[in-house]
């Protein structure tokens, strides 16, 4: 069983201490690939040392997280902007792996609604990014659905791609995320929980090549690891719910869900 998580805040503190054995414990449960997605201009830099550490293996994604869109949204912004258009190879520090994706971005009005338009500027200024560099997106959307369709749909065209993350729609709400056919909804822990519908409305209505595989670690831990830091390994539980819900193997699960991370990637 052999997959690639697209979305994990290995650079987090909660694995300071153990970060080589969770990397180890990816590896021995077949996981080929860690993506990880930085919040801010200081976890760019996290992300960043933590991919040169583990070059070929974990893969940067640069991007200013909507709830961490602040006053200083604008200073922020810049700065990452500076790191996504540093010149490669040459002026990077040695080691030092590209960044694959612009995220972790997008808008998120669950907690509060203070920084609105902030972060529906922040986000239109990423997205501009994603066309000027043809980098794909990693979002986060939460409570903001229609406003985040609205600026997709403006650079709908000349957008490279990208990954809805951590859905947890209906079929509605997937069958408007879809339209954008260049973008796939990312699947982690949700997928197990006990009250999701997840096993339900994928298969009604997401191709298994519109699929992405993800932990979200250290949160969103599947079942039977709920309450646990989540890490890259437990991805076999969340594909073993998800082989059953599409009828399938796992191995074809694993199959498709790489293939798909490739090409939205730009890997191989």
């Amino acid at each position: 069983m052999n997959y690639i998580d697209t979305h994990c805040h290995l650079d987090g503190e909660e694995f300071a201490e153990d970060r080589d054995a969770v990397v180890q414990r990816a590896r021995e449960a077949g996981c080929t690939r860690i993506f990880l997605p930085a919040i801010d201009v200081k976890s760019c830099h996290t992300v960043l040392d933590v991919c040169a550490h583990y070059p070929g293996y974990c893969y940067p994604m640069l991007g200013l997280h909507p709830e961490e869109v602040k006053a200083d949204w604008r200073e922020q912004l810049d700065a990452i902007h500076q790191l996504l258009q540093s010149p490669l190879p040459l002026e990077r520090a040695e080691g030092e792996v590209p960044p694959i994706a612009i995220g972790e971005v997008g808008l998120d009005y669950y907690w509060s609604r203070e920084f609105e338009q902030e972060q529906l500027q922040a986000f239109e200024e990423q997205v501009k990014w994603a066309v000027e560099l043809q980098l794909p997106l990693m979002i986060h959307c939460r409570k903001a659905q229609n406003e985040m369709v609205a600026i997709l749909k403006r650079y709908a065209r000349e957008l490279p791609g990208g990954v809805f993350h951590c859905f947890t729609g209906n079929e509605q709400e997937a069958r408007q995320l879809l339209e954008f056919d260049r973008f796939v909804l990312g699947i982690g822990g949700v997928l197990t929980f006990k009250k999701s519908h997840l096993p339900e409305v994928l298969p009604a209505c997401v191709p298994l090549d519109r699929i992405v595989l993800e932990t979200d670690a250290p949160y969103m831990a599947p079942v039977p690891m709920r309450g646990q830091r989540n890490e890259s390994a437990f991805i076999r539980h969340v594909v073993t719910r998800m082989a059953e819900a599409y009828g399938v193997s796992e191995e074809e699960i694993c199959r498709q869900t790489t293939a798909t991370a490739e090409r939205i990637f730009h890997l191989t």
